[in-house]
């Protein structure tokens, strides 16, 4: 009986060894908004990491989706791209019944906060809840392997400078702007339609993302362009708000990681326990380019500012045994670099914003 028990444990243990972690190869991934800046970096990441995926890109192209993006990948034979909005009444149905995908993303969000606060939030609820739900009604009538809902750290609100506190997947949802509370409801949805229809759905919640191709209304590549032509950086309050940040190579390989292995039902923070203040990003900048500090301009508070973001991500780290392995003292200087470097794309996607967060521009 021995013998036969230690047979078995051998058996067990060259079955453990032979099983293959879960791959895209031979697959069809649907990403949805993959012309924007996360979901452009995830789908050149997907294509370079499995030579056999086929890989669907529905994007509305807002100003925030640019087909500049992905030009070096448009050839590629296993590259399709549509445009639509995922909102729009029995696309996602079109698209799912056309393709059959095995997996969808869903990177497509309305997600400048600003713009949520200035400029009106009914873009942010037809986008991020209504186009979240033709998704997941769509995902009921063709079955996926797995459906990776894109969220935000956001929706779980504020905490204060000083607590050292950080949001788990347990803290309750507190947003705070139009556009968290956008994403907050897509969430709710996801959990509904997880619990209501065993929809196989995975929620990542990320902290603030960085690196090349991002929208240059946004905090880094906006203030780069502002410094490129002599203009000063303006500042909300005391630029004392504290915010997490990670790589976007980072949140994608966490999201890739959740999709192909996370358990269905389940919530994933993301974050690389990078947090720093406003001012002090500003100041690291202005070093970069050799600028003083009399390039900042403080203004009135934004309405609902958040003081504090700051994710314990030791869920994801320990169940799939995803870790950040960028650092932010020298990735950060390089995502400046390569704004710097690539003038032609920042001039082109300036000019599909207009002007970027007029409100605040001098």
């Amino acid at each position: 009986m021995g013998c036969f028990l230690y047979i078995l444990s051998i058996m067990a243990n060259l079955k453990k060894r032979t099983v293959k972690n879960p791959s895209l190869n031979s697959k069809t991934l649907l990403v949805c908004g993959g012309a924007g800046f996360i979901g452009s970096n995830f789908i050149r990441m997907v294509l370079d990491r499995y030579p056999r995926v086929r890989v669907i890109n529905l994007d509305k192209l807002t100003y925030a989706g640019n087909p500049d993006n992905l030009r070096d990948i448009a050839h590629d034979s296993r590259y399709y791209f549509v445009r639509g909005d995922i909102a729009k009444q029995g696309k996602m149905m079109e698209i799912c019944k056309e393709f059959r995908p095995d997996y969808i993303v869903n990177f497509a969000a309305e997600t400048h906060v600003d713009r949520s606060v200035h400029e009106g939030a009914t873009p942010f609820f037809q986008t991020n809840v209504l186009g979240t739900l033709k998704i997941l009604e769509a995902v009921r009538a063709f079955p996926v392997s797995s459906f990776l809902q894109i969220s935000t750290d956001e929706v779980y609100g504020s905490l204060s400078i000083k607590s050292r506190k950080r949001f788990t997947e347990e803290s309750p949802l507190a947003a705070n702007s139009p556009y968290a509370a956008s994403k907050a409801s897509a969430d709710l949805l996801c959990r509904s339609f997880f619990k209501t229809y065993n929809v196989p759905v995975v929620i990542t919640r990320c902290s603030n993302n960085y690196g090349p191709y991002q929208t240059p209304e946004k905090l880094i590549p906006f203030f780069v362009s502002q410094l490129m032509v002599g203009k000063p950086l303006t500042l909300y309050g005391d630029g004392r708000n504290v915010r997490d940040w990670i790589h976007v190579d980072d949140h994608n390989n966490a999201a890739l990681r959740v999709l192909l292995s996370g358990v269905h039902g389940e919530i994933y923070n993301v974050g690389a326990s990078t947090e720093i203040s406003n001012i002090a990003l500003v100041k690291k900048m202005l070093r970069h380019f050799k600028k003083s500090t009399n390039n900042i301009i403080f203004i009135a508070n934004r309405p609902g500012h958040d003081l504090r973001y700051a994710v314990d991500a030791s869920k994801i780290e320990k169940q799939l045994g995803w870790k950040p392995k960028h650092s932010f003292e020298s990735a950060f200087l390089e995502t400046i670099d390569w704004y710097k470097a690539h003038q032609q794309w920042m001039r082109r996607a300036l000019k599909r914003i207009g002007t970027p967060n007029a409100h605040i521009s001098h």
